[in-house]
């Protein structure tokens, strides 16, 4: 039926199809915006309106209401400024999420007391456990003394309940000081670990099954339990006091000092959760608000800490309940720190010692951060101490176990450097000086010296950068090599700045040290710590000097092979701090140190890092033939690690970075220089497409920017030169693999030529995009997912068909050769089933065609003669035009006439209301045939309901709008007839 009805109503126009005369000045005119003087007012479209009680106001109705404004003052205030007291509804948005991000702020500071107490400015102990775990590592084999628990069977006597229980508890004193114990010997370091970390974790699920059972009942029932706990740890404490394998010792501590933790952190909790009673304690709470069971508990803990019988196991058991004190007297943890550093000091062995000054410093500024007079004295008693290093026990020990003193100091880095920082964390200047007069009555020992530049501020190092160079040269090399101890110097110095006047002078101290090493491995991380404070403070001429030194001591024997981390590093402070790249690649030693790098995904990286901060910092296009050299050279070498394996993403990131060095490339007023350089970078970078496509795009502009030097008048060089162009672009664009780039770009050239007056160019290309519309695949893919191609391809022709306005016809192609080929195209692609788009297309080309039919174009391209000057209006150019109309539109009929059936309904109601849209801003409509197709097509849109309501009546108003007008009065009957449906 459907098919019936159009045939009948939708007749072809045999010839009666007219565009309507275009006046495009007036419509612009009439389609502006009516302008109106804004007067000033107080009032603000988002400022809330505020409702008053006007009881009081003479005269008013009781309980009427008034609106009023803020603002008082006499001088205009900003309406947007103004507004930034929260009561428009973004800034209440932004006060919401203000409130909630200090609520949320709020919960999570009580959780974290502890890192604010101590400050953020202060590393904490979880940030150097990793570091220790991999440094301090053994290839020998390990063992470990664990407590299984006894093994006693406890007969009971009914007769005697008093006795058992006497009994019971001497037991249990028996496993606490004797407990049955399993050797594991010959372990891995891996399995030592690893058995470690299974203790850690059987004690929290131990602990965990106790936790089950009522607060009360495990306090009565469960004592047995946690002496068993108490001595498992009591067990692990012990192997504190093991220097067998006196290299692991570091990370041994590491590891035990996780279950001390984990142990600690339990018992607080219980008896935290024990005072919940009658109500829980404050987060500031005091001794006095502890009720008595939490308190027994805790005495009890601390009685059974105090019955183990050896020293270290004792200490660190103690140590680890230190917070538990809160709970006793407010002056517990005072007391207890100082208790303990005393104990320390009966300690033998000074690697023990020392490391049981470290945890107590960690649980001291866990718990009492402000208590710095314990940390004081367990850094002067391990000064008091370290003389013991040299004592005889501990070189028979060292013997046994082949270690060289200059290894066994390392052992105490990690130490001293914690203890340190912790003393020195806001400490005031005057310390570092008693620090360093303590170090000199010591004979400036390296390894403290070492570690106090390590742990004060660098600000305080660097204002006495000289006296610790004095220092640094009075120690003994013997046992800490002196590079380390610049290195530590060249640190501090890195972010801080010492006194002007000493600058060279401490430069030329430290590199005399630093260029005397003669490890490779050695001399590359102390020289790439320097590098920084050379870059800082000096020029080119001494960073040139500090390049070839390391030239000189890497490259024997290829050792730059192994050391490519440090070598970037250096790479990357120079980056840093000089952006004059004129100068940068004019340094004697720069390109040569690039060539060190010769490892391909190194080297690429290093460029790539190159790259990124001249795109950065590279504020005006260059034309120095230094820069262009090295960079041409830097981004051939990105460009020649492209590879078949090579991932998208990576060509993509390399790309961008040749791009920003292209865009950057100006030679000025020299075009044809320009226009060389092209040339080379399209045989330099010829395996990236985005860089081929960045290359016709700087073409392209390149004569664009020579029309504007011209004004558009070509001399015969500068005609020759834009041809040039044209050609450079045309052969160029075949190279691509992207069909949609090439036809972008065919066009976008087109245009090109177009505006520079190169007609036969500009044909060329266009001719050329056409002839490749076949080509176009069906389906094309987008960020990994195949898409359609033909919503492209609509948006391609329908931009190509707005160009062809201001094409001239060829003399010898024939009128409208071009449209009629990129219809032909159209009309002969293989579009896919049940799809609408060579119809849109149609429809597109009539407002072009329409367009042609004026008797002046919209937009013409200077100096460009179009069709309107070369046909004048011909009577046979504007038959051809219609008659090229009539056809499309009977496409489109037919079209239509085959979507009646249920599943084409939508498709041919948009059709319909498409085509109807078109007729109506282009058509003649006094023409009655083409004025009743259109009331057709109309009612045809709107008999199904599927015509956009809010567009529907948008055109009916503009049609309303055009019948106003004294030569569109005709109009009115239409709009009359089209409402009419519009209500149906």
């Amino acid at each position: 039926e459907n098919r019936w009805r159009m045939k009948t109503k939708c007749a072809k126009m045999n010839g009666q199809t007219h565009s309507r005369t275009r006046k495009y000045e007036s419509e612009l005119h009439m389609c502006r915006l009516e302008v109106l003087a804004v007067e000033f007012s107080e009032y603000h479209p988002l400022k809330a309106i505020t409702v008053t009680d006007s009881k009081s106001r003479r005269g008013g109705r009781k309980g009427s209401t008034s609106s009023s404004s803020s603002s008082s003052s006499s001088v205009a205030p900003d309406p947007l400024s103004s507004m930034l007291d929260g009561t428009d509804p973004l800034s209440l948005f932004a006060a919401v999420i203000y409130v909630t991000v200090i609520v949320t702020s709020e919960l999570g500071r009580k959780r974290k007391e502890k890192e604010e107490e101590v400050g953020s400015d202060f590393e904490p102990w979880s940030s150097k456990r990793g570091e220790i775990l991999s440094r301090f590592t053994t290839t020998e084999k390990l063992s470990i003394n664990l407590f299984m628990g006894s093994d006693k069977s406890k007969a009971s006597s009914p007769s005697s309940a008093v006795s058992e229980k006497v009994r019971t508890r001497l037991e249990e004193l028996d496993d606490l000081e004797e407990g049955s114990q399993r050797e594991l010997l010959n372990l891995s370091q891996q399995d030592y670990v690893n058995r470690i970390e299974e203790l850690n974790q059987s004690l929290k699920e131990a602990w965990g099954s106790d936790q089950k059972v009522k607060a009360l009942k495990i306090v009565i029932q469960c004592r047995k339990k946690k002496i068993l706990h108490q001595n498992f740890v009591c067990q692990c404490s012990k192997l504190l006091s093991d220097t067998s394998v006196i290299q692991f010792y570091p990370s041994k501590f590491v590891l035990i000092t996780d279950i001390l933790d984990t142990f600690g952190g339990l018992v607080y909790d219980r008896i935290w959760s024990m005072c919940a009673d009658p109500h829980p304690l404050p987060e500031s709470f005091s001794a006095d608000d502890v009720n008595d069971t939490a308190k027994e508990t805790c005495l009890n803990w601390f009685f059974k800490i105090a019955s183990i019988r050896e020293l270290v196991p004792r200490l660190y058991v103690e140590a680890a309940l230190l917070k538990c004190n809160r709970f006793l007297t407010k002056s517990g943890i005072q007391e207890t720190l100082q208790r303990l550093t005393a104990m320390i000091r009966g300690i033998g062995d000074p690697l023990v010692a020392v490391y049981a000054r470290v945890y107590l410093c960690r649980v001291g500024m866990e718990v009492a951060p402000h208590l710095k007079d314990s940390l004081n004295k367990n850094f002067f008693d391990l000064l008091a101490s370290f003389r013991q290093v040299h004592g005889e026990s501990v070189q028979n020990l060292l013997v046994l176990q082949r270690v060289e003193i200059p290894i066994y100091l390392t052992l105490y880095s990690p130490a001293i450097h914690w203890i340190l920082q912790c003393v020195a964390h806001r400490a005031p200047e005057v310390l570092l000086t008693e620090m360093m007069d303590r170090c000199k009555k010591l004979g400036n020992n390296a390894l403290l010296l070492n570690s106090v530049m390590w742990a004060f501020r660098a600000e305080f190092v660097a204002t006495r950068a000289t006296d610790f160079i004095g220092m640094i040269k009075d120690c003994d090399e013997a046992g800490f090599p002196k590079h380390l101890l610049f290195a530590s110097l060249g640190r501090s110095l890195s972010v801080a700045d010492p006194p002007e006047s000493e600058r060279l002078s401490i430069l030329n101290e430290a590199w005399k040290v630093i260029t005397k090493v003669r490890s490779p491995r050695d001399y590359i991380n102390c020289a790439e710590i320097w590098v920084e404070f050379t870059c800082r403070h000096f020029t080119k001429r001494e960073v040139n000097t500090v390049l070839a030194d390391i030239i000189k001591h890497i490259t024997p024997d290829r050792a730059f092979e192994d050391a490519y981390p440090q070598l970037q590093s250096v790479i990357k402070k120079i980056l840093t701090y000089f952006h004059d790249f004129s100068g940068l690649f004019s340094m004697e030693k720069f390109l040569p140190f690039l060539d060190m790098f010769q490892k391909d995904s190194v080297r690429v990286e290093v460029c790539k890092s190159i790259m990124e901060v001249f795109i950065k910092h590279q504020q005006e296009p260059t034309r120095d033939p230094v820069i262009l050299n090295a960079l041409l050279h830097i981004c051939k070498t990105m460009h020649d690690s492209v590879n078949a394996l090579m991932l998208d993403d990576e060509k993509r990131a390399l790309s961008l970075l040749i791009n920003g060095f292209i865009r950057m490339v100006s030679f000025g007023r020299d075009f044809e220089q320009q226009l060389s350089f092209c040339v080379e970078a399209r045989a330099t970078f010829c395996n990236l497409e985005p860089v081929i496509i960045q290359l016709i795009h700087t073409v392209n502009q390149l004569a664009m920017e020579t029309r504007h030097v011209m004004k558009g008048n070509h001399s015969r060089k500068t005609a020759a030169f834009v041809r040039a162009c044209a050609a450079y672009s045309f052969i160029t664009i075949p190279s691509l693999t992207s069909i949609f780039s090439r036809l972008n770009l065919y066009l976008l050239s087109g245009q090109v030529a177009l505006a520079n007056q190169c007609l036969s160019q500009a044909d060329a290309f266009l001719k050329a995009a056409v002839s490749l519309l076949p080509e176009v695949p069906r389906t094309i893919s987008i960020e990994g997912k195949q898409r359609s191609s033909e919503p492209f391809l609509l948006d391609f022709i329908n931009n190509f068909l707005s160009t062809l306005l201001v094409v001239p016809d060829h003399p010898e192609q024939g009128v409208l050769y071009l449209v009629r080929g990129l219809l032909n195209m159209v009309q002969d692609y293989t579009w896919e089933d049940n799809s609408d788009t060579k119809i849109r297309v149609y429809i597109s080309a009539l407002p072009l065609l329409a367009a042609m039919g004026q008797e002046s174009y919209l937009y013409t391209i200077p100096k460009v003669d179009s069709n309107e000057t070369l046909y004048g209006g011909d009577p046979k150019f504007i038959a051809e035009i219609n008659k090229l109309c009539e056809t499309l539109i009977s496409q489109v009929l037919d079209h239509l006439k085959g979507l009646g059936r249920d599943e084409g309904v939508r498709r041919q109601g948009s059709l319909a209301f498409s085509l109807s849209g078109c007729l109506l801003a282009h058509g003649d409509l006094r023409n009655n045939k083409l004025n009743q197709l259109v009331v057709n097509l109309w009612n045809l849109s709107h008999k199904h309901g599927f015509c956009d309501t809010r567009t529907s009546v948008r055109t009916l108003e503009y049609i309303k709008h055009q019948a106003q007008q004294a030569d569109m009065s005709h109009l009115s009957d239409v709009t009359a007839r089209l409402s009419l449906q519009s209500r149906a």
